[in-house]
């Protein structure tokens, strides 16, 4: 972590202190598999800056198996820019400032996706459960998963028949060895 900005590395040594050395590292970020709640867990490097609810950057992205119905992903972009869904992986991460605010917002990912909650409520209740933390008062979202992650790959529909394939690469070497 040698050159790293304080924050970043700061960040990276609060995952260590509780999961231990990680399973890979690079110059730009630290890999730790299968710790604690997470498939996943990245220390990155480059911090990034982000407003909601009140401007910080994230140096942590924490990754599970979760399945996102394709027609929800947008709601979870509206609710939290820092949530990515990986459909056909059937992952979801997020990237915050610690392991706690991700918690926070996985668990308010997942109450939008079971319909629990609207991203207008996800959000206000997100910046509540911020601001209780700062108070050091109760914060049950930021605890831990409040649901069992599970793997649910989602690889998509076949559109291209393996007839259509071979003539395609048929065509591309007629074409290859006319030129």
């Amino acid at each position: 972590m040698q050159g790293w900005p304080v924050e970043s590395r700061d960040a990276a040594q609060r995952v260590i202190k509780k999961y231990g050395e990680p399973d890979e590292a690079c110059h730009s970020t630290l890999t730790w598999v299968r710790r604690g709640s997470w498939k996943r867990i990245v220390a990155h490097r480059e911090p990034s800056k982000h407003n909601f609810p009140a401007p910080h950057v994230e140096m942590i992205e924490c990754y599970i198996e979760f399945h996102v119905p394709p027609w929800k992903v947008s709601d979870l972009v509206r609710f939290e820019g820092s949530i990515v869904v990986y459909r056909t992986l059937g992952e979801i991460s997020v990237r915050g400032h610690d392991e706690e605010t991700n918690f926070l917002a996985l668990n308010l990912a997942y109450d939008i996706v079971a319909g629990k909650r609207s991203v207008d409520d996800a959000r206000r209740y997100y910046a509540q459960e911020f601001l209780n933390y700062r108070r050091k008062a109760s914060t049950p979202y930021m605890k831990g998963l409040k649901f069992e992650p599970k793997r649910s790959d989602d690889p998509d529909e076949r559109t291209l028949s393996d007839a259509e394939l071979k003539r395609a690469l048929d065509e591309g070497k007629r074409k290859a060895g006319a030129a």
